[in-house]
């Protein structure tokens, strides 16, 4: 298993347990007509793409009474031959396997698909030489945050904040909200603590001054173009780089997959993509049950006996 297992709180399990429930609400009329035997189930990747959700596949079966033996490590990049390539097998109880396969199937899904786009972002920042932070955001599914901030993960990006505790976030409704940049940081210091980063998003150059000036830790440049961004970092690294040296300069705001190169500009620190969730083209997975032998037909002449 991944080393980035280990980051998963121990309260995945019961999410697992609820999203279960969640698709077998009362009765399981397929397990039903497939019965208990044992059985193998080979898992096939049909799509290019990263590997990533090992632990939560790997805990939807151990929930339904299987096992799961791995024949490609979690974060290696699958390039299918021939249109499939196996990835694991899945072996119990018929009716357990098939329990647990959409549920599966969906998280490992999605998850390489945050995986993959994450890696493609952090591989073209390494081949144009930017060393600033690949970074999602907090634009994640309801209830599924942990699974695509791992993805993440897994793909090699930064996770950002993970949630409004993790990290203060000042944007245009915190700011209008209490009158001014300078009031809205203030205040979140008051009750932050040294211990806390506080963020202000930035619509301009002189509210990124008001912004650092405040005592923010980072300032978003938010929906800049990449020429107006060229000045802008230049311009604010030039007037508070002696007296906030320690201040990080982050790009924001509709960067795509497509447009991310023109971002990858020095002085920035971070890039964060909202698209790093959304939208995100999952990785095609399929679980298949071992065909049995087909049995001869009863009748020869097609006449059936009843």
């Amino acid at each position: 298993m991944s080393r980035l297992a280990a980051l998963l709180p121990t309260t995945f399990s019961r999410t697992i347990e609820d999203w279960l429930a969640e698709d077998i609400p009362s009765f399981d009329y397929g397990g039903y007509v497939v019965g208990n035997d044992e059985k193998v189930a080979t898992l096939f990747c049909k799509s290019q793409g990263v590997l990533a959700g090992v632990p939560f596949f790997d805990q939807v079966f151990r929930h339904t009474g299987c096992t799961v033996t791995w024949s490609i490590e979690e974060g290696a990049e699958i390039i299918p031959l021939n249109g499939k390539v196996a990835v694991a097998e899945v072996r119990g109880p018929a009716r357990r396997i098939l329990m647990g396969e959409r549920l599966a199937l969906n998280i490992l899904a999605r998850c390489s698909g945050v995986a993959s786009r994450a890696r493609r972002l952090r591989t073209l920042a390494d081949t144009l030489g930017f060393t600033g932070v690949i970074a999602g955001t907090r634009k994640t599914t309801p209830g599924f945050r942990l699974v695509e901030k791992y993805g993440m993960e897994v793909g090699g990006a930064d996770t950002h904040r993970m949630d409004l505790s993790t990290m203060v976030m000042l944007k245009d409704n915190h700011i209008w909200a209490t009158g001014s940049i300078t009031n809205a940081v203030k205040s979140a210091r008051s009750v932050a603590g040294f211990s806390v980063k506080i963020e202000v998003e930035c619509q301009s150059e002189q509210e990124a001054y008001e912004a650092i000036d405040a005592g923010a830790d980072i300032v978003m440049l938010d929906n800049f173009t990449p020429e107006a961004l060229r000045l802008a970092v230049s311009n604010v690294k030039t007037r508070c780089l002696s007296s906030h040296s320690g201040v990080l300069i982050e790009a924001s705001g509709g960067i795509t997959e497509e447009t991310a190169a023109l971002f990858m500009l020095s002085g920035i620190d971070i890039i964060s993509f909202g698209t790093m969730t959304q939208s995100v083209p999952h990785v095609d997975f399929s679980l298949k049950i071992a065909r049995e032998a087909s049995e001869p037909a009863s009748s020869a002449n097609g006449v059936c006996d009843f």
